[in-house]
């Protein structure tokens, strides 16, 4: 896929088009959200978590079902992004409903995507604490870039670019790992990941999820 290509001082010199993921995001998510189904959550241990995700190759009504099922189960657990594997499919599709650090409400789909790689001069990262609805009650701080870009397909198979900056930026690179096999606590120290498992079994998550057998 595509690169954005920069100059010498971190600057764009290709003015790529995102897609326009503001305009009625309230009304498209309440849409999505309506014609869908909740389903429990997967958690951590469960494989489908654990291992990259088949890509999207059929851009039909089961897909767009899925969708709308993925938008209803986000809802219900209160995330802001929620990947296929979350509801146990095998799919690269995750969905947002994510507000930027202005206050600006993103909702969308991608699917099969893919994280540019940006130049070092534009990692600047940002520690938050980060959770994850598959490791339910746990948090941890987690440095990530506070800008990225994830380019990949909407739900007619239509190519797509989608930017982001901080909150929002986390999201994109947090669904995209999910969808490559990797939850967030797999990118922190042993200890860090310890004291987020520990979190997680002393807490009642507050949505269904799928319990481990």
């Amino acid at each position: 896929m595509a690169q954005q290509v920069f100059d010498q001082d971190g600057e764009q010199q290709v003015n790529d088009e995102f897609v326009d993921d503001v305009t009625d995001a309230d009304e498209r998510e309440k849409a999505y959200r309506e014609r869908g189904t909740s389903r429990p959550i997967t958690v951590v241990g469960n494989p489908v978590l654990h291992k990259e995700c088949k890509d999207v190759t059929e851009f039909d009504d089961e897909l767009a079902k899925l969708i709308d099922d993925m938008f209803a189960s986000q809802r219900t657990a209160e995330g802001v992004g929620l990947a296929a594997n979350q509801i146990g499919v095998d799919l690269k599709v995750f969905v947002y409903d994510c507000m930027d650090d202005q206050g600006v409400r993103h909702v969308g789909v991608v699917c099969n995507p893919v994280l540019d790689e940006l130049p070092a001069e534009r990692r600047v990262l940002d520690d938050s604490n980060e959770g994850c609805l598959s490791v339910p009650g746990a948090y941890a701080e987690l440095a990530r870039p506070d800008y990225a870009v994830v380019r990949g397909q909407d739900a007619q198979g239509n190519p797509i670019a989608v930017e982001g900056t901080g909150y929002f930026a986390r999201c994109l690179q947090h669904e995209t790992d999910h969808l490559y096999g990797y939850l967030y606590i797999d990118r922190l120290s042993k200890r860090d990941r310890k004291d987020a498992l520990k979190q997680m079994a002393e807490r009642e998550p507050r949505y269904p999820v799928v319990a481990n057998d």
